[in-house]
């Protein structure tokens, strides 16, 4: 786990946001229903410093420095030890580790590749027969309606979990590649798209990972890497094949979640009379 390097201002101010946050999130919680013993009556709400460097396997005084915001160092597996012994969630642990100047740890990361929400899954459901998915911010398919595995002609629920990324799907699966149509078009464009995003989340290690597979299984995408192409996520129309219709032409709209981690609401709208009758023969 690289640590980021930060100009000498902003790390100050860091370090006593740090101290901040772990003096509050320390205040915060209740030491009996983590089954602290208490011997003697406390002054202040929450746990006590060495109870938490207790839990986190580190030295009282230490703790206690990184409290105040000194300049002291920390590693990131300490860190993780801080993050547990503070009950932090995945949002406090980034934010922990930000604070800190360390990429956001792999755990954290991983934590991240949920699957869709009930209320997502209502929401594709109910814009059926209308093609909708809802993708991460590594465009992994967190949720799907039957809808878009018509138009593409794939059962995604045939797709091991992992495997199921857009990008990584229209380089890899032939048979979810023969529905892209305009494709000396299209690929250029999502390698463009994917550069883009992985350059504003640089401490995300999926990106690095997700890169190193793509290179490894598609001399294609080894091709278009080099050119260092940049593009924006837009609305656009994109036309697809299917063995039973032939082309169709639809629009790609695009909502993104209230909670700003990424995720976003793609819906497929025919664009023409003729796309919606081919997509109402496949769908129905």
């Amino acid at each position: 786990m690289s640590e980021i390097q930060l100009p000498a201002s902003t790390a100050q101010k860091n370090r006593q946001l740090l101290a901040t946050f772990l003096r509050s999130r320390r205040e915060n919680l209740d030491p009996i229903r983590l089954g602290m013993p208490h011997h003697r009556p406390r002054r202040t709400p929450g746990l006590r410093r060495e109870e938490v460097a207790q839990l986190a396997d580190v030295g009282v005084t230490w703790y206690t420095w990184l409290e105040q915001g000194r300049e002291i160092n920390v590693s990131a597996k300490t860190l993780s030890a801080i993050a547990t012994a503070l009950q932090c969630n995945e949002a406090e642990t980034q934010h922990l580790f930000q604070l800190a100047g360390h990429a956001s740890p792999a755990s954290v990361a991983a934590k991240t590749c949920a699957t869709v929400s009930a209320h997502g899954q209502i929401l594709l459901d109910s814009l059926n027969p209308l093609p909708a998915i809802i993708q991460s911010l590594h465009f992994d398919i967190i949720g799907y309606n039957p809808a878009w595995c018509r138009l593409m002609n794939v059962e995604l629920e045939t797709i091991p979990q992992s495997d199921r990324n857009c990008i990584l799907l229209a380089f890899t699966h032939p048979q979810w590649r023969a529905a892209i149509a305009d494709q000396d078009v299209l690929m250029p464009h999502m390698v463009a798209l994917f550069r883009t995003q992985m350059a504003d989340h640089l401490d995300d290690p999926r990106w690095q990972v997700l890169l190193e597979r793509l290179m490894a299984e598609s001399e294609e995408f080894r091709d278009l890497w080099p050119r260092y192409e940049i593009r924006a996520i837009d609305n656009q129309v994109k036309r697809f094949y299917h063995p039973r219709t032939g082309m169709m032409t639809l629009r790609q709209n695009n909502w993104w979640s209230a909670p700003r981690n990424g995720d976003r609401l793609l819906v497929y709208i025919p664009n023409d009379e003729e796309s919606a009758a081919a997509l109402r023969s496949i769908t129905d």
